[in-house]
């Protein structure tokens, strides 16, 4: 049976569900099911882009290890890391600096375990953060992970809010309005918003960040959260499909194409805090990365290599620049009380 035909069925028997547990049942099937990076693939993240990123993201952790006095005990977390093209290029800069940590990845695709494998072979695998190491600091970067994770989305309708779900007209999945939503689970500034107006959260990835800021604030280290998304909470429909490099339609195959939403980065800074963790400003990636030295390290390169210095260039624009990556990618740095300030955060 097909994720399409037991979500249909699903529907048929009990009524719409809610676009969280439709996100969720569609991801899951499609990241255990395919590698969906690269030109073959659905999309391209930023360390497949360049070995810049991983690189100044490794040096990014390295600084603030040997600021912390170089704890001896140190564990590398990466959460959905895509082939451990990311996580293979920051330990090489890592290690450049003196750091050799442990290697975890939080990951569950049978498919991208393998690919993983085949760049950081001594890594130890995880299913949840839960199994995390529970003593030592942990340095934890996470690429392109929140926005993967589902999102209720709650709709304002004339007699007040309500979740919206998904039901099937015509062998067709559509949203539907479901039961109403408390004003209590509404931010205050947003509740007289105008009627249609959809507001998305994400209790799942508020539990994750809440879960490593508690970690964090325990054994020490920091965390790196990169993605595109939103600074402050707010109103807007952010569901959106990718296959083949190209906008698709979200409600259309499900676990056939990739479904995100923008991330809210106010969200997540504030379960961090309540997990007992320092929160960082967020930061735009073409700032931070400009701000780790992603100039010089382009000079460095093409001196290097001078044949590929036209493509570092394209690289770097693909990376900083408004109207490619460099705005719409944020970033934010989660600290243990007792570690330094982070750089990059001006």
């Amino acid at each position: 049976m097909t994720v399409e035909e037991k979500l249909k069925r699903l529907i048929a028997a009990n009524g719409p569900i809610s676009v969280a547990q439709y996100m969720a049942e569609a991801n899951a099937h499609y990241y255990a099911t395919r590698d969906p990076l690269g030109a073959a693939g659905d999309f391209t993240t930023a360390p497949e882009i360049s070995q810049m990123f991983g690189e100044l993201i490794g040096l990014w952790l390295a600084d603030l290890w040997l600021r912390a006095g170089r704890p001896e005990r140190v564990h590398y977390v990466e959460l959905g890391p895509g082939r451990g093209t990311l996580a293979a290029d920051a330990l090489r800069a890592m290690k450049g600096a003196g750091l050799q940590p442990t290697v975890h990845f939080v990951e569950t695709s049978p498919m991208l375990r393998a690919a993983q494998k085949r760049r950081v072979p001594g890594a130890i695998w995880h299913d949840h953060v839960d199994s995390l190491p529970g003593n030592d600091p942990l340095l934890i970067v996470a690429n392109e992970f929140f926005d993967a994770l589902p999102v209720r989305q709650l709709v304002r309708m004339p007699d007040g809010w309500r979740e919206r779900m998904i039901g099937v007209e015509n062998d067709a999945f559509l949203p539907a309005v479901g039961p109403p939503v408390p004003y209590g689970a509404i931010p205050e500034m947003l509740r007289s918003m105008p009627v249609g107006s959809i507001l998305e959260t994400s209790p799942a990835s508020v539990a994750i960040m809440r879960a490593l800021a508690e970690r964090i604030a325990a054994q020490g280290g920091a965390a790196l959260v990169v993605d595109y998304g939103h600074q402050r909470t707010g109103i807007g429909d952010t569901l959106q499909s990718v296959r083949g490099h190209a906008y698709a339609d979200p409600f259309a195959e499900p676990g056939g194409r990739d479904l995100t939403a923008h991330v809210d980065f106010e969200a997540l800074g504030d379960a961090a805090r309540a997990g007992g963790a320092r929160v960082s400003a967020v930061q735009t990636q073409g700032a931070f990365l400009t701000a780790m030295g992603i100039d010089l390290r382009v000079k460095a390169l093409s001196r290097a290599a001078p044949e590929r210095a036209e493509e570092v260039e394209v690289a770097r624009h693909r990376l900083v620049a408004e109207d490619e990556m460099g705005s719409l990618f944020k970033i934010m740095a989660v600290t243990a009380p007792g570690w330094p300030e982070p750089e990059g955060f001006a």
